[in-house]
């Protein structure tokens, strides 16, 4: 009932929980929800007003999605939010997977925690111009499980939209965890009234994924969240040849490393080997991926990001895979998405604007 959301199991012309006669009207006799309509405040919810005033020092608020986890969600936000901070954006950075949150690792900030101001609570800095707010952060021990219902994840969501303090901002980039639950319900519910620029939707190729974003497509269409687009990660194994490990299969089943031999006979007989990359499909793409997705759904497509295995590492050591040349295969796909995610919000331009 939280927000004055009429309640699922309701009776027939429920008048709404924020009405003078709930709980109290012909049509609440027998209502389970009876007493609880009858006793709760009514009007609107006072924290909404403080997340709007919060949240007016935010010029743009963007929610990266997934229909489906372990699609590399977590690991794009981070990416995002540590590129768009190296191009002079003031950014922050919210978790809001209450249940898995990975972000504080993919930041380089585990162990780190929350200290609180007379402005509310300080989101933990990478840069002087990137900060961070988790769940993650509270947690006494990594390990422990976060076992919480609905309304007191929602609780927590609300807390963190109207206590930290952000300071002036250019970017809040919200990761949400996967699906289309209370948390994303929410999120939207609660900035609403401040304005959410669009949500950004993860996938991988594959149709069992694919029918899982289409669910989350269609969320965004419904609660009024327009989709800045679908970002396709993992789109097959993209490495250079010689970061290979070839080995030779035995009768019995033991694998004989012949990396060494391989290197070497390319490079004494066939050297210009050595430059290639090799690209393996490890996902079924015979459905045409989340290009086609988008067409049918009329989304934009921002682009493929391939399976590399050294920003899996960048995300694991909890670094920028921009900082250095170490993720040659990801990186150029990842900037063309975020150049064409700028240019078609027309973000660069307000930055040179405000210079």
């Amino acid at each position: 009932m939280e927000n004055g959301e009429i309640p699922e199991n309701a009776n027939e012309h429920c008048p709404g929980p924020q009405s003078e006669s709930a709980g109290k009207s012909d049509s609440c006799q027998g209502c389970p929800n009876q007493e609880a309509c009858a006793t709760a405040p009514k009007g609107p919810d006072p924290d909404l007003v403080a997340i709007a005033e919060r949240m007016a020092t935010v010029k743009h608020k963007i929610l990266v999605l997934s229909g489906k986890g372990g699609v590399g969600k977590s690991t794009f936000s981070a990416q995002l939010s540590f590129a768009l901070a190296a191009m002079d954006f003031q950014v922050g950075l919210l978790d809001i997977d209450i249940c898995g949150p990975s972000i504080p690792k993919m930041l380089g900030l585990e162990g780190q925690d929350i200290h609180q101001s007379n402005l509310g609570w300080s989101p933990v800095y990478v840069e002087s111009n990137l900060g961070v707010m988790s769940i993650g952060f509270m947690l006494p021990d990594p390990d422990e499980a976060v076992i919480w219902r609905g309304p007191r994840k929602n609780g927590l969501i609300k807390q963190f939209l109207k206590d930290v303090y952000w300071g002036d901002i250019d970017f809040l980039v919200v990761d949400a965890p996967p699906g289309t639950s209370d948390e994303h319900i929410s999120i939207v519910q609660f900035l609403q009234a401040t304005g959410i620029d669009g949500a950004i939707i993860v996938t991988t190729p594959q149709q069992v994924s694919l029918i899982d974003v289409r669910k989350e497509v269609n969320f965004c269409k419904k609660v009024g969240v327009p989709v800045l687009g679908v970002v396709e990660n993992m789109s097959g194994l993209c490495q250079p040849l010689t970061d290979f490990k070839f080995i030779r299969g035995t009768e019995n089943g033991e694998q004989i490393d012949v990396t060494e031999k391989v290197i070497k006979y390319m490079r004494e007989n066939a050297p210009e080997m050595l430059d290639l990359v090799a690209l393996s499909e490890v996902f079924d793409t015979s459905g045409g991926g989340a290009a086609k997705m988008c067409m049918e759904m009329a989304v934009p497509f921002l682009g493929k990001v391939p399976l590399d295995p050294k920003l899996c590492k960048a995300a694991e050591e909890g670094r920028s895979c921009f900082a250095d040349q170490k993720c040659g295969m990801s990186v150029p796909a990842l900037k063309s998405i975020i150049e064409k995610l700028l240019a078609a919000n027309q973000w660069n331009q307000e930055l040179q604007m405000n210079e």
